[in-house]
């Protein structure tokens, strides 16, 4: 693959969809060849507004094509380890939008056929990849920083069931096996070590959506170093994530790709990778991988303590009832 071009399929016409469209589109030798939706004339709509490919309605179409070599999934997270099977089963390499899975048994059915195909399978933990947090995996590194905590608050306002276009979901999101992931992982690989205790409270369920809107979530790694995470649906104000970095040499907070000192001074951050966008580095990764035949950064095999983490959590919220 390291001389011809890389023809992938983009399943999901959403707001990611639309990021990876863009980032696929900025590596050089790879073709985005079909966008998949439910809905085709969703799809075709998007192909153009995108410039991509043609538009399909359905994934099966785009893996019964040999001449499509990967797949991007950034489709409804009920989907997200079904799609991922049916990707490997099929012979293609295959990219899966964070969660990997809502539960341990569905992430763990996915390694499990990784590992026979020995296909590239990389989950889209994209806090791996943002400049912001590079800089400082950087550091710790280096051993110019050692984390003593993380402190992380992931806000968003979504008393109803919306995607971030403002337009109604198909199904219901959740704080921990989606928002809380991206902490739960990226505390484990900046500080290097295991999380090796965990513990989680949770506000009341949403009447009709049936989900917590408020959580909190306390770990601790194998070396010392803590983390704090406060998780909310309810968060009337700018909808995302901030990461305190609290380490002996240093404060830092990063916000996706941009990052601050503890004086919330900017840190210039340009020249830690090829770019700015952490989703384009996401995609440059899994492009990386299946041209040079290797395990990519954010493989399913990495994460996926990640997700026994989760699935501990979540046994801890249900007993407390």
């Amino acid at each position: 693959m390291t001389d011809q071009t890389l023809r992938i399929a983009l399943a999901g016409g959403g707001a990611f969809g639309a990021k990876h469209a863009a980032a696929l589109k900025r590596i050089e030798g790879v073709e985005v060849v079909a966008v998949v939706s439910s809905d085709l004339e969703a799809a075709r709509r998007f192909a153009a507004e995108q410039g991509v490919g043609r538009g399909v309605a359905t994934l099966d179409e785009v893996l019964a094509d040999r001449d499509v070599d990967a797949v991007v999934l950034a489709t409804p997270t009920p989907l997200h380890a079904e799609q991922t099977l049916a990707c490997l089963r099929a012979g293609k390499h295959v990219q899966v939008e964070i969660p990997l899975a809502d539960s341990l048994a569905d992430a763990q059915a996915c390694l499990v056929e990784q590992e026979r195909t020995g296909l590239v399978a990389m989950v889209g933990h994209t806090r791996r990849f943002n400049p912001s947090h590079q800089w400082v995996h950087q550091r710790v590194a280096a051993g110019e920083l050692c984390i003593q905590q993380l402190d992380v608050q992931t806000y968003f306002l979504r008393r109803e069931n919306l995607n971030a276009l403002g337009q109604p979901r198909s199904w219901t999101d959740h704080l921990l096996w989606h928002h809380a992931a991206h902490t739960v992982d990226l505390f484990a690989y900046q500080t290097g070590s295991p999380v090796v205790q965990a513990n989680a409270v949770q506000g009341p369920l949403h009447r009709e959506l049936g989900i917590a809107m408020d959580m909190s979530i306390q770990l601790r790694a194998e070396n010392g170093a803590i983390c704090t995470l406060s998780l909310s649906f309810n968060n009337d104000g700018p909808f995302g994530a901030t990461f305190r970095y609290i380490g002996d040499t240093g404060t830092y907070l990063a916000r996706y790709d941009d990052l601050m000192d503890g004086w919330e001074e900017p840190i210039d951050v340009s020249g830690v990778d090829v770019s700015m966008d952490g989703i384009e580095l996401q995609d440059r990764e899994f492009v990386a991988a299946i041209r040079e035949g290797r395990e990519p950064n954010a493989s399913i095999r990495q994460v996926m303590a990640c997700y026994r983490t989760l699935a501990e959590l979540e046994k801890s919220l249900q007993a407390a009832g």
